[in-house]
């Protein structure tokens, strides 16, 4: 029996120094198989016009990142389950008292520079201030991965090469700008600063809010909340419209008469939960009832969700709030955003 059990220790031994020794294996060949592919990121980004002592400078100091690869291959969109949770959780963590307190507080310190965006951009002061709250807390935590690792271990992992190999040069661009690299740490996927912009959005749509030349959505509040208002406008924000409204529907309504037949190309599942549109004025009509305020203007169109299904809070969804989901493609996301600046602005 002696005998056997040491066999067996001895074999369970031989297979983990096995094992550790091919995962050793499998580390060296993917950082080999990284580091020559570092050799197509220079061509393109010399090729798109980054300085090459810029690059020079950053590709030698890269490694693989096996973490980050792990946690893009974690992420949803794999065939699976189809049961869509409540929204009350998440509404209870992302909308909660702690959250609502700061930002009111980030509102009240902020008031002339946001009166300035907003009187400049149509987008209300909330919503701006509600976004910074979603995607940072305010500035309390904006991500430690080194945002050129990051970004040159998920183009070389290949998935979504182009999105990711394209995000790498756009970060080189913001060096070539002057921004120091120790700035440029943010998400595993590569958001960074207090909006979370990926690079190529900072490139595009970051602004100086501040008057001192530079868009720094790193440690300006001036420029994040400029640039996450230029942002809104970019996508389409529509001036005097709110996102939406919260509303209750009647006992016995029809909802196969409200199907939306129309496929959006982007986010489909996302889309596929909302109704067709129709004015207010038409909704109204229907027996739907806001919840604790006015109706929009009549004509304003809108679609109906009801995320946590009939006989809880629906809501009302203008145009608006598609632009909300343009920042993240979630109608959880993007009713948290609403109701928080919602709470945020009472």
């Amino acid at each position: 029996m002696f005998r056997r059990l040491r066999i067996g220790i001895a074999a369970s031994a031989l297979a983990l120094v096995s094992g550790s020794a091919g995962a050793q294996t499998d580390v060296s060949r993917s950082e080999a198989g990284f580091q020559a592919y570092l050799s197509q990121l220079r061509a393109q980004a010399l090729r798109e016009g980054v300085r090459p002592a810029t690059v020079d400078a950053v590709l030698p100091t890269l490694t693989y990142n096996q973490r980050v690869v792990d946690l893009d291959r974690q992420q949803p969109g794999n065939p699976g389950s189809t049961a869509t949770p409540p929204f009350a959780p998440y509404k209870a963590r992302h909308v909660d008292a702690a959250r609502i307190g700061r930002g009111r507080t980030a509102y009240a310190a902020n008031r002339a520079r946001l009166m300035r965006v907003e009187a400049e951009t149509g987008v209300p002061e909330s919503i701006m201030v509600a976004i910074w709250g979603h995607e940072t807390n305010y500035g309390s935590y904006t991500g430690n991965f080194d945002l050129l690792r990051s970004l040159a271990s998920l183009a070389y992992d290949g998935r979504r090469r182009s999105l990711f190999a394209g995000e790498f040069v756009a970060t080189l661009k913001i060096l070539d700008r002057g921004i120091p690299r120790s700035t440029l740490v943010g998400s595993w996927a590569g958001a960074t600063g207090n909006p979370q912009f990926l690079p190529s959005i900072y490139i595009r749509l970051a602004k100086d809010g501040d008057g001192d030349g530079r868009a720094d959505i790193w440690n300006s509040q001036a420029d994040t909340l400029a640039s996450i208002g230029n942002y809104f406008v970019n996508a389409g924000w529509r001036p005097g419209q709110p996102w939406g409204i919260a509303v209750s529907v009647p006992a016995g309504f029809d909802r196969s008469g409200q199907t939306n037949r129309l496929v959006s190309p982007r986010c489909p599942r996302v889309f596929e939960r909302h109704s067709g549109w129709r004015t207010m004025a038409e909704w109204r009509a229907l027996g739907i009832v806001p919840q604790g305020g006015g109706w929009p203007g009549d004509n304003v169109l809108a679609t109906l969700m009801e995320p946590d299904g009939p006989g809880a809070t629906a809501y009302l969804l203008t145009g608006n709030y598609r632009v909300i989901l343009d920042y993240n493609c979630s109608n959880f996301y993007a009713l948290s955003v609403g109701l928080l600046a919602d709470a945020v602005e009472r």
